[in-house]
């Protein structure tokens, strides 16, 4: 029957094996290397399918390109784009930012060499890779969904948002981008003195939540056109949910083994160039090691669709050392300077500029001096301004 059924053939272990007084056939399917596999009598479009959760699902022409692409080696960004011609690609300001922080000139040879053009019958035409990397409205036009959708709700589940953003700049810079919205929307304290000198500590393991965002851009599957990276902070957790399911030979079990599976195998190089990625296989040890730092969150990961997510949940706060009282005073009169120089200022701008608190934090101060008569807030949320009361 697998042999009649399946096509191209596959070489499944079969034994017969005896538990509880029941008598069993044991199918071992190996994972195999000419993808995709499908049924001989629907054909490759019709009859191949893919695991999503505990259900077969039926594979669409990207799900199928990337599974052929898996049998040959490559990857989507190496893929020539045929329908631009490299003068038509604005790339200065790429280039400006590539010699900044690589120190190297992004020449034509480079670009060659990098694999952000190749060479087809003597002529040179741009990969995708370098077309995601391009600025607008290029990018946009060809790869609208190639950007970062970051939200923070009221609560634990979707719904009001207290602060939202798109971030959809080149994908050189999203990473840093996306980690300071998650930054402002996060709590930080001192937590102990060592000598004459604080140690502040972030609710959430700062520098696994970084590596994580890094990881969603880096090993995304832009090929999924209609999907976007999502950033979701929630008041006891935050998600970063990733175009794409998990490379097959990663294993998140096993996070300390230093693996490395490139999805972008030309977008990679240049982002360990430029020093977004320090070293291949460090990610996940990385997020393993902080992890130990905080005992009281919670990592998960799991594959909602086609897509894959990581979780940071919080199960047990962490008390400070520093009081609130001895905080309060500084921030609040922070605050109604900030106010006295710019009558308009919003609360994520006090957030931007007040270092080492959160959004929420720069509200619980701001209804606390409008409570106690200080100031008052002058017409509509959007759009009106702060008084200082006398």
């Amino acid at each position: 029957m697998i042999h009649d059924n399946c096509y191209p053939v596959i070489h499944p272990t079969i034994s017969f094996v005896s538990a509880n007084n029941k008598h069993l056939i044991k199918v071992n399917v190996p994972r195999g290397v000419s993808l995709p596999y499908y049924l001989k009598a629907k054909g490759k479009e019709a009859g191949t399918y893919i695991r999503v959760g505990s259900t077969n699902r039926l594979a669409n022409s990207e799900m199928i390109a990337e599974l052929e692409r898996q049998k040959h080696n490559l990857s989507f960004d190496s893929e020539i784009f045929h329908e631009l011609d490299l003068e038509d690609i604005p790339l200065e300001t790429f280039k400006q930012q590539y010699r900044e922080i690589s120190g190297e000139e992004l020449t034509g040879q480079v670009m060659q060499k990098l694999e952000l053009i190749q060479t087809k019958n003597g002529e040179s035409y741009p990969t995708i890779a370098l077309i995601l990397l391009s600025y607008a409205p290029i990018r946009k036009r060809y790869f609208p969904m190639a950007n970062i959708e970051c939200a923070r709700f009221k609560g634990t589940i979707p719904g009001n948002f207290i602060d939202q953003k798109t971030i959809d700049d080149n994908i050189l810079v999203q990473a840093d981008l996306a980690f300071q919205f998650v930054k402002r929307h996060i709590s930080q304290g001192s937590v102990d003195y060592t000598g004459v000198y604080r140690n502040d500590r972030w609710e959430y393991p700062i520098v696994a939540i970084r590596e994580a965002i890094r990881n969603a851009i880096i090993h995304r599957d832009y090929s999924l056109t209609g999907q976007d990276i999502k950033i979701a902070i929630f008041d006891n957790k935050i998600e970063i949910t990733s175009p794409g399911k998990l490379m097959p030979s990663i294993d998140f079990s096993n996070m300390e083994a230093g693996q490395s599976e490139i999805r972008n195998k030309v977008l990679a190089p240049i982002f360990q160039r430029i020093g977004i990625i320090e070293k291949w296989g460090n990610g996940l040890r990385i997020i393993h090691e902080e992890l130990k730092n905080y005992p009281g969150i919670k990592f998960m990961w799991m594959e909602p669709g086609v897509s894959f997510r990581v979780v940071f949940e919080i199960t047990t706060k962490e008390t400070t050392k520093e009081t609130t009282k001895e905080t309060t005073p500084k921030i609040s009169n922070r605050i109604l300077q900030l106010i006295l120089e710019n009558p308009r200022i919003t609360a994520i701008e006090l957030t931007e500029t007040i270092e080492n608190i959160s959004y929420d934090g720069i509200w619980y101060h701001l209804k606390k001096l409008i409570k106690e008569g200080r100031i008052e807030h002058i017409g509509p949320t959007k759009g009106g301004y702060w008084k200082i009361v006398q």
